[in-house]
């Protein structure tokens, strides 16, 4: 073989080398830059509004046992004396379950951005907490305060 064609070779097969190179650097570009708008929409749509909310829902439900000076019994398991009740009734409608349906409403729109593989259990033991409050909410509009938590505790 003469010099010129070793050369063409040569030449070919670093312009090979150097297309592949390319192309694989420009795929694992294009997957971090994937990764990254994941855990951005992960941020964004998912993990900053739903600590928002259970922060905000927090405070509400400490101001709340504040309030009604139960220091003593954080998680109000002491019966609540009715004048307690009625003003634990107008945190729950018009503060906590509009929270809690924020964060339940994050939850089902966004569950996609979650990296497990099943749903994780305090997620599904907080919707299930919300859903038995819209029971326990509906009978308050009727009248009956008969119940006066949701049957399933708040995660």
């Amino acid at each position: 073989m003469g010099g010129q064609t070793v050369a063409i070779i040569l030449g070919v097969a670093l312009a090979l080398c150097g297309y592949v190179a390319t192309y694989v650097n420009n795929l694992l570009v294009e997957r971090r830059r994937e990764k990254l708008a994941f855990i951005n929409k992960q941020i964004t749509s998912f993990y900053g509004p739903l600590y928002v909310a259970s922060v905000v829902g927090r405070t509400a439900y400490d101001a709340l046992v504040a309030k009604l000076g139960r220091h003593h019994d954080l998680n109000l398991d002491s019966p609540l004396a009715e004048h307690e009740f009625s003003e634990w009734r107008l945190w729950v409608t018009h503060v906590f379950m509009p929270m809690n349906m924020w964060g339940e409403r994050i939850l089902l729109e966004n569950a996609h951005l979650l990296r497990e593989r099943e749903m994780p259990p305090c997620i599904l033991q907080f919707i299930t907490h919300i859903s038995a409050y819209k029971t326990v909410i509906k009978k308050w509009e009727g009248g009956d305060f008969s119940e006066r938590f949701s049957l399933i505790d708040f995660p």
